[in-house]
């Protein structure tokens, strides 16, 4: 499953894995949404519910999708947050990684502000 986050001047690729909370996710597309930034995440809240599944984590891979059932929200990880230990990506609490970007392009990811519109739209099955 394969969707985009196009923002104004950019579209991020991303692949969806095939997961409770990966499908909950694709249902819920496409999404608008103004995004928060925390360190290096970006975040904002997406009308899909999910569990926290068996792996779930507070530290994830760069590049990783995550889903924070806190808020909810759709997180995107590209480097240390405010919580870090190191460079490790960390989330405030655990989540679902439910996909991975297709690229991860730091000056790209680093560019989003607070209050930037985000759509996040299928791709493909």
């Amino acid at each position: 499953m394969e969707i985009e986050l196009e923002f104004e001047l950019f579209i991020l690729k991303a692949q969806l894995f095939d997961t409770p909370t990966g499908r909950s996710i694709w249902e819920a597309l496409p999404v608008k949404a103004q995004v928060m930034t925390w360190g290096d995440e970006f975040y904002f809240g997406i009308p899909a519910q999910a569990a926290l599944e068996p792996d779930a984590g507070a530290v994830v891979d760069i590049g990783a999708l995550a889903y924070w059932p806190t808020m909810p929200a759709f997180c995107v990880f590209f480097g240390p947050t405010p919580i870090s230990h190191g460079q490790e990506a960390r989330a405030a609490s655990p989540v679902n990684v439910f996909g991975k970007l297709l690229e991860v392009d730091l000056d790209i990811l680093r560019s989003v502000r607070d209050g930037e519109e985000v759509v996040v739209r299928p791709v493909s099955n």
